[in-house]
């Protein structure tokens, strides 16, 4: 673990001292040389169903593939940053980099973390960089409004979150999360059960976001540069999912999860119709991900080995498939100056090669047979299903929506008639390829061998 963690950690000076000329492709080969250090992760034999174990880190099957991911996005986020920072001085520049390092350290050690007490702290230092990253780097004047909402919410429902924690702690002297999980918390009323079981969970459906939840996820992910967007969809929305993956072992069964699956289900049904009538590209690819987010959500909840699963499946292909899209929005923000779906018409004529990547990210988001999102979709539906037959009538709406607001959202920017203003587009970049493939890649891999993420 630490020999990955240490070098991780070793990036956060290392955007200070490397020369400016040399400070991307540094930043990126180190990068990626540590990403192809923690797939070792995916076939190492778990011992116990955990390994690396010591008093504060460990690593299992739950983990291994979220950490895994958060590696695997940290090159493409500073190769994709390189265009909106090459007219910043050189000071901006190493920040940036400074910042993006220390957010790769802190989710790490988040979703490594043995202890509830050091889980908290480090789920809530993660706030910090992506706060500055979303307020400093942000393209628009509304980032400050970003920014506010999404610490005041984050924060609100995470204070439950520390009294639950530190509750749990004195009743049981021990936070180890294995160790709560076989020492149930013995509650004497069904009251201070539901408190207790609300306060633990608010903090992770706030940040997953649950519908009604959720609105500080649209504004951040608009205001956000691209390497915040790729970074908040695809790893900081899981460690609400992580958490409650985590958490819900040590608390016994509540009338109070029926309501919430009900408001997941829900979301998935109400944020697929807004996606159907928004305008703003990217804000489009945020409401997505709170629907996807709501069968994660529904999963978590249930509890069973093939609903938990399911969940691990969906959050990995979304976190790939969404981040994909986020880069792909991007790349035509840069080159049009407007995030308007209306003014990015016909872009398959000036960019062919990049509406095959347009139409493979909107085919995984919308599940198709074989990707993985399908796999991970079908077996939360099925455990779903067999919770409670009626949530099949929502999330088959959901899926069909689903179907329509993707194809609708390609169709709509790459065919048609190119604007008066779209006929100067400059062609892809190799660099825009190579961050392509790489969100492919992993997509057509796990769809082979869906079991390393089981």
């Amino acid at each position: 673990m630490l020999k990955i963690l240490i070098p991780t950690i070793m990036l956060i000076p290392s955007a200070i001292l490397i020369h400016h000329k040399l400070l991307f492709m540094t930043m990126t080969s180190y990068s990626m040389l540590m990403t192809t250090m923690s797939l070792q992760w995916l076939h190492t034999p778990m011992m116990l169903n955990n390994m690396f174990s010591n008093q504060y880190l460990f690593i299992d099957q739950i983990s291994a593939p979220l950490i895994i991911l958060s590696y695997w996005l940290l090159p493409m986020m500073i190769m994709a940053s390189q265009n909106h920072l090459k007219m910043e001085p050189k000071p901006r520049k190493q920040g940036f980099l400074m910042n993006i390092a220390t957010l790769q350290t802190l989710l790490v050690m988040t979703l490594s973390a043995n202890n509830m007490t050091l889980f908290y702290i480090l789920f809530e230092a993660t706030l910090i960089p992506t706060m500055i990253i979303i307020t400093r780097w942000g393209s628009q004047p509304k980032r400050l409004t970003a920014g506010t909402y999404f610490m005041y919410y984050t924060l609100l429902g995470s204070l439950p979150l520390l009294i639950a924690i530190l509750f749990l702690n004195n009743q049981k002297n021990n936070s180890n999360f294995l160790m709560l999980t076989l020492l149930k918390p013995n509650m004497h009323n069904q009251l201070t059960n539901n408190i207790l079981w609300l306060a633990c969970m608010m903090a992770f459906l706030v940040k997953m976001p649950l519908y009604g939840v959720h609105l500080w996820l649209p504004k951040a992910h608009v205001e956000a540069p691209i390497a915040g967007s790729m970074m908040l969809a695809a790893v900081l929305l899981k460690l609400g999912g992580y958490g409650i993956i985590r958490m819900t072992p040590m608390n016994t069964l509540t009338p109070l999860i029926c309501p919430t699956i009900a408001m997941a289900m829900w979301g998935i049904i109400m944020t697929g119709l807004t996606c159907l009538r928004k305008t703003d590209l990217k804000a489009l690819i945020a409401y997505s991900s709170v629907g996807h987010m709501g069968l994660v959500i529904s999963a978590t909840l249930i509890q069973t080995p093939w609903s938990t699963s399911g969940a691990m499946i969906l959050m990995v292909a979304h976190g790939l498939t969404s981040s994909m899209l986020f880069c792909l929005a991007n790349m035509l923000y840069e080159r049009t100056n407007t995030r308007m779906l209306i003014t990015m018409r016909g872009m398959q004529k000036a960019m062919p090669l990049m509406t095959t990547y347009w139409l493979i990210a909107n085919l995984t988001n919308l599940a198709l047979p074989p990707t993985i999102n399908l796999i991970g979709e079908i077996q939360i539906m099925t455990t779903l299903f067999n919770w409670s037959p009626l949530t099949i009538m929502m999330s088959t709406m959901g899926t069909v929506i689903t179907a329509i607001y993707s194809l609708q959202m390609f169709m709509t920017s790459q065919q048609g008639h190119l604007t008066k203003d779209s006929k100067e587009v400059y062609p892809t970049q190799t660099r825009e390829l190579l961050i392509m493939i790489l969100h492919a890649l992993p997509i057509l891999l796990l769809t082979l061998n869906s079991e390393l993420i089981h």
